[in-house]
């Protein structure tokens, strides 16, 4: 798996090597870290003798467009509850193709997704198929991406970060980084603290910190700050970020540089793939 090494004049006045795991690479379709999520939810649901594959996202999600070509490429039927009012776009109409049938929910009734009684609603509606939580946070997506670092040369690094949507990609890392390691989680979302019980149920690690400053408004939310700074790392560095998790990571991550606070660094910063969320700017 390739890693990209970023140069210039920031990072070499504050002597930090900065390195990018390239999630986007694995798959062209099932992106970034969306492969190491779904990997053994569909074993699960396979060994299960399971018909479908079910889960639940937003009408860009990395998440379902992921899901849809793996359920195609495993032969299993797939279904995505969608938040909000009935739309369609090119996330969707890729979702469609590969055979995935679309339900859009209220998003009052999206935020019962964790809820006992409306998941045994989905359940009698879907008999057959395996429900897998909004972004494969369950153990199982978590096992997956325990195996994320192991694509790369752990020791040459101090810090690792990474976005964090809803955790479980970071929980996942948190596993199998050195103890020595700092891990930086930059959330996603406006007041994205709460996260940190979530991830604290996993872990009694105390060796990572969330950043919730560089959400850039909320979920999906960007600015034209953001937005060059994304236009401006592309053709600096040859790699596409995108608004919702990466750029708000990689803009955070140099804010922090000029603020001094990785002097002396040798930084890992994980490219998570899924740029679905782009292709609403266009």
């Amino acid at each position: 798996m390739k890693v990209t090494s970023v140069h210039n004049a920031l990072l070499n006045s504050q002597n930090c090597s900065l390195d990018i795991l390239r999630l986007d690479q694995v798959h062209p379709e099932i992106s970034g870290n969306k492969w190491f999520n779904l990997k053994y939810n569909i074993e699960q649901a396979l060994n299960e003798n399971k018909t479908g594959l079910l889960s639940f996202g937003g009408a860009y999600s990395n998440h379902l467009h992921a899901l849809a070509f793996a359920g195609k490429e495993f032969s299993l039927e797939t279904a995505g509850i969608i938040r909000g009012e009935k739309v369609m776009n090119d996330t969707l109409y890729d979702c469609e193709r590969w055979g995935m049938k679309l339900h859009f929910i209220s998003r009052s009734d999206y935020r019962q997704k964790y809820d006992t009684d409306f998941l045994n609603q989905i359940r009698a509606r879907f008999p057959g198929y395996f429900i897998i939580p909004e972004g494969g946070n369950n153990d199982a997506g978590i096992k997956g991406c325990a195996e994320i670092l192991n694509h790369v040369a752990l020791n040459q690094y101090d810090v690792i970060a990474c976005a964090v949507g809803t955790g479980a990609t970071f929980t996942g890392m948190l596993q199998s980084a050195l103890p020595q390691q700092k891990l930086l989680g930059f959330t996603a979302i406006k007041n994205g603290g709460y996260l940190s019980e979530e991830i604290g149920r996993h872990t009694r690690k105390t060796n990572w910190k969330l950043i919730t400053d560089y959400h850039f408004g909320g979920f999906a939310k960007s600015d034209h700050t953001l937005l060059r700074f994304m236009q401006q790392f592309k053709h600096e560095n040859d790699v596409e970020l995108d608004f919702i998790y990466t750029a708000k990571m990689m803009s955070g991550i140099f804010d922090l540089t000029e603020k001094g606070s990785f002097r002396n660094c040798r930084l890992l910063t994980i490219h998570t793939g899924g740029l679905q969320g782009n292709r609403s700017l266009i």
